[in-house]
Formats: structure tokens, C-alpha cells, sequence
């Protein structure tokens, strides 16, 4: 049984120096600009508790964490191009109207300062189900439970506090859930989201007042976004990243094509290109984080771009937009469980709670590769090795399919034991129909006879395992502890025989 605070995300889905932010090359191209300082107030202790969709499953004091909330606020600008906004992302934005607005800024963090990591995650709140839900958290909440990184959701677009738009499911947006405890919240509209946005993050590396980090001095930030989010976050980056030194890093995930609009009704409409990569001039190394859903379904596929020096592509096999983790077992997940790697197959629209889909959604990979991305991420930020570049999926020689295997399963990308030692065909594709179910991809089981035949013994289906997982691990997409439990999985499964 579900509460509906955790059903109601299944709807929608270094610094070298404290002085020198955002700089891998020694501080030596400092940054143009900085944005306003914005006002901080809080935490915020009352009435009733702080609300995101998908993380109340987790009582964050069991591994040393505790959360607090802050209303932050000022005088937002919206934005205008100056010149063409180009395919290749290298734009030139000038302010354009001012609103003011006052929204939220929700902060985990290791309870013990001794444990904090000097990471800060700042993610940027999807919206797409007309609420505010914390995708990345979910995805990354372990590794930074591990690492002892501290996380920020930013409440930065207009339909997670008013609920005006028309994905919502259920009446959750945060004027809808607490209406006292948000009562004072005011945001002016979308095209003011950037630079909401970008006064948060001012508000964490530079603290005027109220620290939303509450003594804690962070290190490095690194800004996050999937789906819809990711799109906004493209936008930011190309048109801002060159102006502000406010964050390290980025993990672009799930990204649709093109990227998100920079101004909107009603201020004046400004669209960007449909397709639009990540400008290659920045001085902070950006991860993109691809599944199957996204390549084919959501139109990445022509916004790909190359590997380079501060840029990589990642796309993993097996993988969907969403899946069983990020809507169900990711929301309770503490990181020492075992059966969490299980290739399950729901039925009976389980566990999806507002909305039936015809099919067992994905139970891939995609949270396990994400996390080994942030620590290489990291690693890559403060002078280690860069991120391993990876094979990208096999499509078919029109873009309309992926190239298969004599199983099901898509050949090339980041591979896994989901794929390569497989007891299912794992796909980001499959689901009928307009609703959210279609971005949740399938998991279709194999019999026994199959797993019989594939693996003849216990033994001969865990060795497999086994060498995949330490593959995996050995290229750095796979971390060791989560490998640990994909084989923990596997010796207790009772996969193989007759």
C-alpha cells in the first residue's frame, strides 16, 4: 500500500578554490556576471511539512541526513536573444522584463557537518505532472547518501507552486497540498525561471544572510534536470553558463529534443531550434544521460553531438524515460538491499496508482549507470580522469528503430547484465496510447524454458553476472557497491536449470 505523497510523483514524471567557482582551468577565464542576491528566509518550520513529490518513503535521520526549507526571493528577469539562437547553443541573451517572485528552495544534507561531501546537487524540480517531483533525487539519492552529498531542489517553474498547467493528474502543486505553509509563495511565470534559477544557486555558493546550507560551505555545485527539466536546463546553460561562474557541473538526463523555450507567453515567445546541443565552450564538464525512451519517443536523437572535452553522450541499453525504480522501489530504497536490482515485471497497472498502462513497465538499469556518471562527474571536476566516452546505441539506418538482438534487446550503447546476462527483453519503447505510460517503456520476462536454456545451471547464470557486472564496473559505468548488490541479487535469485 502506497501513501499518496509517494503515488503522486508516478504521475509525471571543481572548484580549484572557493574564490575561483565554477573553473577547471585554474580560475584563469573568471566569470562575466553575477546574479542578484536574492532574500532568504527560513528554515521554515510551520505549518505542516515541506512537500515534493517521491521522497517520503525515506526518513532521512535513518542515514544521518535532515531536510529544511527556505523561501527565497527578489526581483527575476526574464530574457530576450541577442542575435540567432544557433543549433550549437552559443548564445548571446540580454535581460529583458523584470517580476518578482518568492519561491522555495528544499535542502538535504548530512546531519554531521564532518560528513559532508563539499558536493551540492541542485536540482531543478520537474513539473511535467503539474507538481513539483525530485526525479534525480530518487535516481542519485544513494551515492550521495554514501558520498555525503548535500541536495537542493528549486522549485523554479510556475505549475509546482500555482498548478496552472495541464499535465496535472491530481490537485498537488504546493498552493494545493499546504496551502498556509505556501501561501506567500508568488511566481511571476516560466520565462522568469532562469533567473530564479540562477538566484538560488547565488544563494548557496554566496550566502548574504540565511545560508540554505546552514553552515555548511560547498565545494563544488553541480546542476541537474531530467525530462522536462533537462530541457530548461539546456536552455540555462547555453544561454547563461558563460556568463555565471555558479555551478561545476552538469547532468543533463532524459533530455526531449531541442530545449525548452526562452521566453513564453506572456511575455514575448521565444522558441529555440529543434534541435540544439550543449555549446562546447564551456569551462565545467556537462554528463547527458540518454535512455531508449528518450532517443526515439522524445526526438533526442537528432540533438546528439560528439564527445569532447568537456562533454560526454551516455546511452544505456535497456533503459526508459522512467521505470520501477524511479516510480516505485527507488522511494524506499536505503542502498543496502539486494532485491532492488530484480528485473520485475507489474501487472495489472501496478504500480503506476492514477494511471493504467497496458504493459509491465522498465525495471532496467538507468540508476545504477547514473550514479557511477555523478561520482566520475565529480572526479572529472576536481582534476581526475574524465568520464569514459561510450558507445552509442545501434539504430537502424532510417533513426526509427534500434538495431536488436536475437532476444529483444538493443545492441551498442552502455552495457549491463540487464542486457547481457538478460532474463527479460528491456525496452524504453512499447506502451500504447498518449498517457504518461508511454515514456515507461516495457519489461517483458522470459520462461523458464528460456532461462533454462541460457543458463543451465544456478552457478552458470551468477557467474554471468558476475563478469558483467565486474565489466561494467572496470569501464566506470557501474560503482562497487551497487555491483555488489546486482550479485548479491543474482546468487539469491534461483535464476538457472531446470
Amino acid at each position: 500500500m502506497f501513501d499518496a505523497r509517494r503515488i503522486s510523483f508516478l504521475v509525471v514524471l571543481t572548484l580549484a578554490a572557493f574564490a575561483t567557482p565554477g573553473c577547471s582551468d585554474g580560475g584563469s577565464n573568471p566569470p562575466l556576471e553575477t546574479p542578484d542576491d536574492p532574500l532568504v528566509e527560513g528554515p521554515i518550520t510551520e505549518p505542516g511539512s515541506p512537500f515534493v513529490a517521491g521522497t517520503a518513503g525515506i526518513a532521512l535521520s535513518e542515514v544521518g541526513f535532515e531536510q529544511a526549507e527556505f523561501f527565497i526571493s527578489g526581483t527575476a528577469s526574464a530574457y530576450a536573444n541577442v542575435g540567432a539562437l544557433s543549433p550549437d547553443g552559443a548564445w548571446e541573451v540580454e535581460a529583458a522584463d523584470t517580476g518578482e517572485f518568492k519561491t522555495r528552495a528544499l535542502v538535504y544534507r548530512p546531519i554531521d557537518p564532518e560528513a559532508f561531501s563539499g558536493t551540492v546537487i541542485v536540482e531543478w524540480l520537474n513539473v511535467s505532472g503539474g507538481l513539483d517531483a525530485a526525479p534525480d533525487w530518487i535516481s542519485m539519492h544513494t551515492e550521495a547518501f554514501r558520498q555525503g552529498h548535500a541536495w537542493v531542489g528549486v522549485s523554479a517553474q510556475i505549475d509546482g507552486i500555482e498548478g496552472r498547467g495541464t499535465g496535472s493528474i491530481a490537485p498537488l502543486y504546493l498552493k494545493a497540498v499546504s496551502p498556509e505553509r505556501y501561501a506567500p509563495l508568488m511566481h511571476p511565470g516560466d520565462s522568469f525561471s532562469y533567473d530564479m534559477f540562477s538566484q538560488v544557486a547565488q544563494a548557496i555558493r554566496n550566502p548574504v544572510d540565511v545560508a540554505p546550507l546552514q553552515g555548511l560551505v560547498p565545494e563544488r555545485i553541480i546542476a541537474v534536470g531530467e525530462s522536462q527539466s533537462a530541457g530548461r536546463l539546456i536552455t540555462w546553460i547555453n544561454a547563461l553558463g558563460k556568463r555565471y561562474g555558479l555551478f561545476d557541473g552538469y547532468i543533463v538526463h532524459s533530455r526531449l529534443g531541442g530545449s525548452a523555450r526562452l521566453s513564453q507567453a506572456p511575455q514575448p515567445e521565444i522558441d529555440t531550434p529543434e534541435v540544439v546541443n550543449i555549446r562546447t565552450d564551456l569551462r565545467q564538464p556537462t554528463l547527458m544521460f540518454q535512455t531508449e525512451s528518450d532517443l526515439l519517443l522524445l526526438n533526442s536523437l537528432p540533438s546528439n553531438q560528439p564527445d569532447s572535452s568537456n562533454f560526454r553522450l551516455w546511452e544505456v541499453a535497456g533503459t526508459a524515460h522512467a521505470d520501477v525504480y524511479t516510480l516505485l522501489t527507488g522511494q524506499t530504497d536505503l542502498g543496502d538491499d539486494p532485491s532492488v536490482a530484480e528485473v520485475v515485471e507489474t501487472t495489472d497497472g501496478a504500480p503506476l496508482g492514477f494511471i493504467q498502462c497496458e504493459r509491465p513497465i522498465n525495471s532496467g538499469p538507468a540508476h545504477w549507470v547514473l550514479k557511477a556518471g555523478l561520482r566520475g562527474l565529480i572526479a572529472w571536476m576536481t582534476g581526475g580522469q574524465a568520464l569514459p566516452e561510450a558507445p552509442r546505441l545501434q539504430v537502424t539506418e532510417d533513426g526509427t528503430a534500434f538495431e536488436l538482438d536475437a532476444l529483444g534487446n538493443a545492441l551498442g550503447g552502455i552495457r549491463t547484465n540487464y542486457v547481457d546476462v538478460p532474463v527479460a527483453k528491456l525496452s524504453g519503447l512499447g506502451q500504447s496510447g498518449d498517457s504518461f505510460c508511454r515514456i515507461f517503456g516495457t519489461t517483458e520476462l522470459f520462461d523458464a524454458a528460456t532461462l533454462g536454456e541460457l543458463y543451465p545451471t544456478e552457478q552458470d547464470y551468477v557467474d554471468a553476472v558476475t563478469a558483467s557486472a565486474e565489466a561494467a564496473l572496470a569501464g566506470g559505468f557501474l560503482l562497487r557497491p551497487d555491483a555488489d548488490l546486482i550479485i548479491a541479487d543474482a546468487t539469491e535469485s534461483g535464476i538457472g536449470g531446470e
